[in-house]
């Protein structure tokens, strides 16, 4: 199979779900959405990521991205599993869990790493832009739990970048200077787009506020 890279369009699917059947496309309408695996059903740290992800949906909710989980097992498996997630994280799953149990989507999605396992997919997540483009991917080992503020983060960097001549600098965080990309060169139009001024550090590194702020 070929390997996803950032530009591709997001291979589309049709699979069954905690919330009934999706096609993924569909689903996904005019939204953001992030795509990410889990290894298998009631697994420690998965538990951990799919409690914090429900508890910081409101957060996904108004920066437009749905989100959408998948492991290999089967729809009856994640609904007792999701009842665990709830009680252990004191939260209330309110996105969908994709069952694989076909392993289609972990094939399409190459998240299947046989160095690694056989059986298992690894944790990877991918960020996904309204044109179904991929914007994002991340593959973690399976024992190490991942940074959903992380992935927040970089959603924000991708949809302010997306909207201004912008890149966000190391570490940014939302409201933060940015830089403006060295492409741009014009003034006038450097002082249209960025009316707050910027400081030239380098010619190729000018520091301007947060435009949208």
């Amino acid at each position: 199979m070929t390997t996803l890279r950032l530009g591709d369009t997001a291979p589309d699917f049709e699979q069954d779900s905690t919330e009934g059947r999706i096609r993924f496309h569909e689903y996904l309408g005019d939204s953001w959405g992030v795509l990410f695996s889990h290894p298998a059903d009631f697994t420690p740290v998965c538990t951990t990521e799919l409690g914090y992800t429900a508890i910081v949906s409101g957060e996904f909710a108004k920066r437009n991205v749905k989100v959408i989980a998948v492991s290999v097992d089967d729809n009856d498996s994640h609904k007792k599993w999701v009842q665990d997630i709830n009680d252990t994280q004191n939260t209330q799953v309110n996105f969908p869990i994709l069952a694989d149990p076909d392993r289609k989507v972990a094939t399409l999605y190459d998240m299947i790493h046989p160095n690694a396992s056989t059986t298992a997919t690894v944790r990877s997540v991918f960020v996904i832009d309204p044109a179904k483009k991929i914007r994002m991917i991340l593959t973690y080992p399976a024992s190490t739990g991942r940074n959903f503020n992380e992935i927040l983060r970089v959603i924000d960097s991708l949809q302010l970048t997306d909207n201004y001549s912008v890149a966000t600098p190391v570490n940014w965080e939302h409201g933060d200077d940015v830089i403006i990309v060295p492409s741009l060169q014009d003034e006038e139009v450097i002082k249209q787009k960025f009316p707050k001024g910027y400081k030239a550090v380098r010619p190729y590194l000018r520091i301007t506020p947060q435009p949208d702020l």
